[in-house]
């Protein structure tokens, strides 16, 4: 089984910084993409960014103030958010996606609260 473990949500003003941190452990053997995801309230999850082969993607409305990092023998992926904003408050969520004896696998962590104030 895997267990992904996030940490870093909190509570910040606008304009301020959160770093959010997601440990996976288990059976992991290999993992292709890692990233982050959001669900404001009242509103469908939506992808933040991700690191897929040391390529990174992010949605336009984060770009130039996030960024995504990996550590391949930590197995961990970490969001810095700067320059936040009350638009940027949600429950964000790890996903790493891989394959297990060529079979593919998609875990999602728990989430961590991110509320932004104006």
């Amino acid at each position: 089984q895997v267990q992904l473990v996030e940490s870093g949500g909190g509570s910040v003003q606008a304009v301020g910084s959160l770093r959010l941190s997601c440990a996976a452990s288990g059976s992991i053997f290999s993992i292709n993409a890692m990233g982050w995801y959001r669900q404001p309230p009242g509103k469908q999850r939506e992808l933040v960014a991700s690191i897929t082969a040391g390529r990174t993607n992010y949605a336009d409305s984060v770009k130039g103030r996030f960024t995504i990092s990996r550590d391949n023998a930590k197995n961990t992926v970490d969001l810095q958010m700067n320059s936040l904003k009350p638009e940027d408050t949600a429950v964000y969520y790890c996903r790493i996606q891989g394959t297990r004896w060529s079979r593919p696998y998609d875990y999602w962590g728990q989430g961590t609260q991110v509320t932004v104030s104006s």
